[in-house]
């Protein structure tokens, strides 16, 4: 595995595993540090516990300010805790202008300001090491006491698996811009819907996953590159179990779908920010169902945590662990056979 060539993508969850397990004990204050399928990490600080996650907006430079706060900002709230303070290291390409660097802030501060948190630090960069703008947020939250931490882990045999919001919102939006030169026969009105996605229906799962872990959740998750299959995968090895999922309970986008068809792209294993995986005992999930819905929140019941490993269908069929996401490989040009190279940004 050392010697193979890594694709563009998350890192191939075996590799992740053993680097991680090379960090060795972690100090009693960590009470949730880095493991496959966790959205962030938990600390145990005086008066309460500090909650932070960090991730990069590296396969778009559209949008790269709003999204790197809005995917940092669920990556807190699917622990249970109201993102608040913002960190942005900014690495823009040579020949950025002054006009697209006011632009990237501006939008990361109305974007900080619909959420309710505030930017505090960080760093910008005109690198050559980029050709497109990349923004590595940090997002941090607090909490009175651990009682109130979500981790993934958290999952249960016996629970019920709900998925809330629809997807892939993420994935329409980016390829509908980035991939637009390939769209040419399909529904303008499908590419528009898809193009204004981030908007409407939106990414953001900040106030869905503060009121699921109000309403009991067990475990949330954030599935976002690798979609939802990538997402139940994370939330099974996260909690060491399986998940038995109905495939035609899953709450779709459909200029998504739409967008996803044309491009030969699976939507299973496509970019899913905007939906958020949550786990509920089942004599609450029903209520918990309902009372999503009726704030604004769609929700349903999609499947069962089970005892074992793996995800698979109501048929026993196995749900493939994508190997990379499905936007990420589309948008990734097509090299001729024997020349390499290495993408950067």
């Amino acid at each position: 595995m050392l010697d193979a060539v890594i694709p563009p993508g998350k890192l191939p969850v075996e590799l992740l595993v053993d680097v991680l397990a090379e960090l060795g004990p972690l100090p009693p204050a960590v009470l949730l540090g880095p493991a496959v399928g966790e959205d962030a990490c938990a600390l145990d600080i005086a008066g309460g516990v500090l909650v932070a996650a960090t991730d990069p907006i590296t396969l778009t430079g559209r949008e790269v300010g709003r999204l790197a706060v809005i995917v940092n900002a669920n990556d807190v709230a699917v622990m249970g805790v109201r993102p608040r303070w913002f960190l942005a290291s900014v690495l823009l390409p040579v020949g950025t202008t002054g006009a697209v660097v006011a632009d990237l802030f501006a939008t990361m501060r109305d974007t900080l300001a619909d959420i309710g948190a505030t930017l505090v630090g960080g760093h910008t960069e005109i690198t050559g090491a980029v050709n497109q703008p990349v923004v590595v947020g940090q997002m941090l939250g607090t909490a009175p006491d651990r009682t109130r931490i979500v981790s993934t882990a958290g999952a249960r045999p016996s629970d019920i698996v709900v998925q809330i919001g629809v997807a892939p919102i993420e994935a329409a939006a980016v390829l509908a811009v980035e991939a637009a030169d390939r769209l040419g026969r399909l529904d303008r009105g499908i590419i528009r819907a898809a193009a204004a996605a981030l908007d409407d229906p939106g990414v953001s799962v900040v106030e869905a996953a503060l009121a699921a872990a109000d309403l009991g959740a067990t475990a949330l998750h954030d599935p976002t590159e690798g979609g939802l299959a990538g997402g139940l995968h994370e939330l099974a090895v996260a909690a060491g179990v399986a998940v038995r999922v109905v495939r035609s309970q899953v709450l779709w986008f459909e200029p998504g779908v739409a967008i996803c068809a044309a491009l030969d792209v699976d939507p299973w294993a496509a970019l899913a920010s905007g939906s958020l995986l949550a786990t509920f005992d089942p004599v609450t999930a029903d209520h918990a169902v309902a009372t999503l819905t009726a704030q604004g929140h769609p929700a349903t019941a999609i499947g069962r945590v089970e005892t074992g490993t793996g995800v698979r269908d109501a048929y026993g069929r196995l749900l493939r662990w994508p190997e990379r996401d499905e936007v990420a490989r589309a948008l990734t040009p097509v090299r001729p056979e024997g020349s390499e190279g290495r993408s950067t940004g």
